[in-house]
């Protein structure tokens, strides 16, 4: 499937934000602050943002971030309860109607909660009059990031991103503990390799079920997993697949699922393994920590006030 911009962007997420290419996703930028609205907005002097004659400052921006990007924009639209709805407008203003097959589907849409305790990765229908419609993955209150991950025909790849708010009341969920193993369904997930800002890192994900290594999985949307890291913050968005492709005579079915990824910058990532077993799709989610972390801030005892004239008695 195609992948974000070039993790594009284990932002957050991993547009998060991020471009890719089969085999290896990158990602470059710094940390962006995140959207306080439902839809992002887009600098008119400058087109299409973060790409060839466009202002430096944006030229590395990680997928995911724009909701308008080389004149293409993501719409939500309304639709009845139970369902999502968007469409993508062209550079002439029209509903984009013609897309590309990337890794068997002409659409992927990734939805995650922005505290990233909630991820979806469904595949929405497209109707005549270019509107995507899908069974609502948005599973309950808060705001969500919704990525449209598409190829116009004739265009080059692309990852949209917008908010939407469900309404309800929603207590902020902290980020999980980083983690090298992960238990879905039964299985269990464990990953090998640590992400490093600026470099392309090797990431091994190992299946096994009850103890013993899954050596039958199945592909799905061609290939035996697909990996999206969010970047903590900001949600910079990356997509890649793995090494290798099902059936090419020389990569096995398991049990390890190697990627090549390449993340933006220090921070916190979270993970997104989907991978198909027992004619089911499962996801192993993680949380990594890319680079070096910024050390604690000091702690510095009160001091005692000189009008006070007793110890102890400082203002915080």
């Amino acid at each position: 499937m195609n992948t974000a911009t070039k993790l594009s962007g284990f932002a957050l997420g991993l547009a998060a934000v991020f471009a890719g290419a089969y085999g290896i996703g990158h990602v470059a930028g710094p940390v962006a602050p995140a959207a306080e609205t439902r839809h992002d907005t887009t600098d008119t002097d400058h087109g299409a943002a973060g790409h060839g004659d466009e202002s430096a400052g944006d030229a590395h921006l990680p997928g995911g971030l724009l909701v308008s990007e080389r004149g293409y924009t993501l719409q939500p639209v309304t639709a009845p309860a139970g369902e999502f709805a968007f469409r993508i407008t062209g550079p002439d203003g029209a509903p984009v109607t013609r897309y590309d097959v990337a890794h068997d589907k002409r659409m992927h849409l990734i939805v995650a909660r922005r505290d990233l305790s909630g991820f979806r990765h469904v595949h929405p229908e497209l109707a005549a009059d270019g509107t995507w419609r899908v069974a609502s993955p948005l599973a309950g209150p808060g705001v969500w990031r919704a990525f449209a991950d598409f190829t116009p025909t004739g265009g080059e790849p692309l990852t949209l991103g917008v908010d939407v708010t469900v309404p309800g009341p929603l207590a902020a969920r902290p980020l999980p503990a980083p983690a090298t193993t992960a238990t879905v369904d039964g299985y269990t997930v464990t990953l090998t390799g640590t992400p490093e800002p600026g470099r392309t890192s090797r990431l091994t994900l190992t299946v096994s079920r009850a103890g013993r290594p899954v050596t039958d999985l199945q592909p799905y949307l061609g290939a035996y997993g697909h990996l999206v890291a969010l970047r903590q913050g900001d949600l910079a968005y990356l997509h890649v697949h793995p090494e290798g492709t099902p059936d090419d005579g020389r990569t096995p079915a398991g049990p390890a699922v190697t990627f090549a990824a390449e993340v933006p910058s220090a921070g916190a990532y979270r993970l997104y393994l989907d991978f198909r077993h027992g004619d089911a799709v499962h996801t192993a989610e993680f949380t990594v920590l890319a680079g070096a972390q910024p050390a604690p801030a000091p702690t510095t005892a009160p001091t005692p006030d000189a009008g006070h004239g007793t110890p102890g008695h400082g203002h915080s």
